[in-house]
């Protein structure tokens, strides 16, 4: 019985500790966005649709985007490259 005046006490402080990291966590913005990463995998770099939904992207004319679509390899080739 008397290993429950020891073990009460350190479960309550656990506990607290737990919620705090968990607030921590929260305030310091690790929950901000949990899709954008997992999608950003999914995207060519190069394209120029996932180039222009970035935010920090400059803004690509339509000259720009025939050139980047031009510049990269056609799917047979990616294909017969394997």
């Amino acid at each position: 019985m008397t290993f429950l005046y020891i073990l009460v006490p350190v479960a309550v402080i656990l506990v607290i500790i737990a919620i705090w990291v968990f607030n921590w966590a929260v305030d310091s913005g690790q929950y901000d966005d949990l899709d954008g990463p997992a999608h950003s995998i999914l995207f060519d770099d190069e394209d120029p649709a996932h180039l222009a939904a970035q935010p920090d992207a400059k803004p690509t004319t339509s000259e720009e985007q025939r050139d980047l679509a031009e510049s990269r390899p056609e799917t047979e080739d990616r294909e017969s490259r394997f």
